[in-house]
């Protein structure tokens, strides 16, 4: 057999394995009937090693081969149960099946099969647990009191899905066991048609939960925004009408805008993923092609009424805090400015002071000299009077008194010409 990828050229290291991805985490293919429960746990990435033992534990007990160390997807059968776990960016998600139905609503769920206590050990924290059961039926019409007795007397949701050929139902509660329920009807579903439905309304409702962990956020945020912008029109007031210290104003401002910062550092990666999570379940919902069913609200109406608001609400807050840190980085540059302006000011007296008091020690330098060479000129003709009374002494005919006014004026010129000299050696330097 040829090998028709000798005529290629070299390839990209990464080719397989990009190209591999999009096969990689295949649905499951449900038989109808069936059971399903779906667990998503958020985990810390310093657990997980502690997940990948802990799935390893439970593969040994039905001699199963674990998953590998970089696996990021896993799938077996352990007896007469289905397991997948698949890993994503902040969850792992786990789907346990078994074929029929059990005798009463929702009990003997797929779990009840797992090893005591393998369950309650997951590392991590659960945030979404849902027991689904996969039902056949020839018409899709919703049967009150089927669906009263599969959420007791709960409101339901859902509607018609895969283009009329299944219908989905769910509460979107938490039941007394922890787990919500979901009814997927099978009116003519392939086994792996059947399966994408229900991973659908898994990941519907799992990245809903991962959405929604921003709600909180940005709930204690919104109380902390109204106080720092009424704290920053106080300031910007402040600063129109020039009243206050400008230096205490930056500084002010300055602490304002290391809140916002902060507050931006500590809340943005989750407002950002709220936004991401919202479109996959945006997402998922157009993948279900629903159409409505008499008497029941859509999965998708909803989620609009419902959901919606709620990721709109965090990307108001994130708004809001970038307008806030842009406003307060506009105040405290206009500030900046001012103080600046008041430094130069104060820089520009600083140094006409200091220049007159140059002038000033000039003057003074310059009367000091005089008197240093009135002073040198003293002392030199002194000395000159010494000599010629010494010579006088000697026998020569000289006139010590006129000898030393004679010297004066010659005397004088000499130290003013040595000064000034030195001064312009000095200045020279």
């Amino acid at each position: 057999m040829s090998n028709h990828t000798s005529t290629l050229g070299p390839q990209h290291p990464l080719r397989h394995e990009l190209s591999d991805e999009i096969h990689a985490r295949p649905s499951n293919s449900l038989e109808t009937p069936s059971r399903a429960t779906y667990v998503a746990v958020l985990i810390e990435p310093a657990n997980r090693a502690r997940e990948l033992q802990h799935l390893a534990d439970l593969c040994r007990q039905f001699e199963v081969a674990a998953p590998g160390v970089e696996s990021s997807h896993f799938s077996a059968k352990l007896g007469g149960l289905s397991i997948r776990w698949e890993r994503h960016g902040e969850f792992s998600g786990y789907t346990f099946v078994v074929p029929g139905l059990s005798p009463t609503p929702f009990s003997e769920p797929p779990v009840s099969l797992l090893p005591a206590g393998w369950l309650a050990a997951l590392p991590g924290s659960i945030l979404v647990a849902a027991h689904a059961k996969v039902i056949a039926a020839k018409t899709l019409e919703p049967d009150a009191e089927l669906l009263a007795s599969q959420f007791e007397g709960n409101i339901v949701v859902g509607g018609s899905v895969g283009e009329g050929v299944g219908a989905i139902f769910s509460d979107f509660k938490v039941h007394a066991d922890g787990f919500s329920r979901v009814v997927l009807i099978d009116a003519g579903y392939t086994p792996r048609q059947a399966g994408r439905m229900l991973q659908r309304i898994f990941e519907i409702e799992t990245y809903r939960m991962m959405a929604l962990l921003a709600l909180p956020v940005a709930r204690h945020y919104m109380a902390k925004l109204a106080d720092m912008e009424a704290e920053l029109a106080t300031v910007t007031t402040d600063i129109a009408a020039r009243s206050g210290d400008d230096e205490a104003l930056l500084q002010h401002v300055t602490r304002l805008a290391a809140e916002v910062e902060r507050g931006l550092a500590a809340s943005q990666f989750r407002f950002r993923a709220c936004g991401a999570y919202a479109n996959i379940v945006g997402a998922r919902i157009s993948e279900l092609r629903e159409r409505r069913l008499p008497g029941i609200q859509p999965i998708g109406e909803f989620m609009t009424r419902r959901f919606t608001p709620a990721v709109a609400t965090c990307a108001t807050v994130l708004d809001r805090l970038y307008g806030l840190s842009e406003r307060v980085a506009r105040a405290s540059a206009l500030l900046s400015t001012r103080v600046d302006i008041a430094r130069e000011r104060q820089n520009q007296a600083l140094l006409a002071s200091m220049d007159q008091r140059a002038k000033m020690q000039l003057r003074l330098q310059e009367t000091v000299e005089g008197l240093s060479v009135i002073a040198i000129v003293y002392y030199a003709a002194s000395v000159v009077g010494l000599i010629a009374k010494s010579f006088k002494s000697g026998g020569l005919h000289v006139e010590p008194d006129f000898i030393v006014g004679a010297s004066i004026p010659v005397l004088a010129a000499l130290v003013i010409l040595g000064t000034r000299a030195a001064r312009r050696r000095a200045a020279m330097d």
